[in-house]
């Protein structure tokens, strides 16, 4: 009797034993882990110079110097002329139109047109406007696009009264995210896009092991916040996620005389 309660009392115990390590594993998959700051634990300061920090200094950026940019900007277009632009097809000159007032207008199936110089992530500004005289309808009303890294599309288009797909409306990041608003000015006036953009990272096997993100204010008002870029923005397809490294800042000539202009255009690199 004895031999037989020792064999019986192992296996509850072996069983027992079994149920206390399972569970907490389970458990422990299951729940969101906390957030731990190292440079916050141990003894918690008393003074408060103890959480003062004087290094590195900031660098100091005149906000409006640049002929209206920071002072640390890159002004990719001051009305004056195409320098910093090339044609996105063949790298030629550029064909838009340069009109009196500062601006530039898309010529119409000339192509699009892109920066000389590549990017990461940046902070990149621009001013562009619509026709006030409306001739279309849907997308092809004031289409136009702005590319980050010459792959990631953040949409222009005329939406007053002219409804469309709303992952395709102003401000979407193209066929990915809906704007959280729509914060146009009435057609043929100026709107502005200030966009912050992270460029995505890719390991050496050409894999992406980090998203990168899109923030985008029209005229003032947060239509994208901090959005995950899911790959590229194609109008047909899935978003594709092939190596790259920087690229350059695209204008769009959607081919049907869509007639956007720009102006005002310089980029901060992050």
């Amino acid at each position: 009797m004895k031999y037989v309660f020792t064999v019986f009392l192992g296996l509850a115990l072996f069983s027992c034993k079994e149920k206390v390590e399972v569970a907490p594993l389970e458990a422990k998959d299951n729940t969101p882990q906390e957030i731990v700051y190292e440079e916050y634990t141990g003894v918690e300061p008393t003074k408060p110079e103890e959480t003062e920090v004087y290094e590195p200094v900031p660098p100091t950026v005149q906000p409006y110097a640049n002929n209206g940019a920071p002072s640390d900007a890159i002004v990719l277009f001051d009305g004056k002329n195409f320098d910093q632009w090339i044609s996105a097809k063949d790298s030629t000159s550029v064909a838009w139109h340069l009109n009196k007032d500062g601006s530039m207008t898309v010529k119409d199936r000339s192509g699009d047109i892109q920066t000389k110089q590549n990017f990461g992530s940046v902070q990149l500004h621009l001013e562009w406007k619509s026709p006030a005289d409306i001739q279309r309808e849907g997308q092809n009303r004031a289409n136009s696009g702005v590319f980050l890294q010459g792959i990631y599309e953040v949409q222009i288009l005329d939406n007053n009264n002219n409804d469309t797909y709303v992952n395709g409306q102003v401000g979407s990041i193209y066929k990915q995210h809906v704007p959280l608003a729509k914060a146009s000015v009435p057609s043929g006036e100026w709107n502005s896009y200030d966009i912050i953009f992270h460029e995505p990272v890719f390991n050496d096997e050409g894999k992406k092991i980090r998203s990168g993100t899109i923030t985008v204010i029209h005229n003032g008002v947060l239509v994208q916040d901090h959005a995950e870029i899911k790959g590229t923005t194609p109008y047909i397809g899935w978003p594709k996620n092939e190596a790259h490294g920087k690229g350059p800042i695209k204008l769009q000539d959607h081919g049907d005389n869509s007639r956007v202009s720009f102006r005002n255009i310089w980029v901060r690199e992050l």
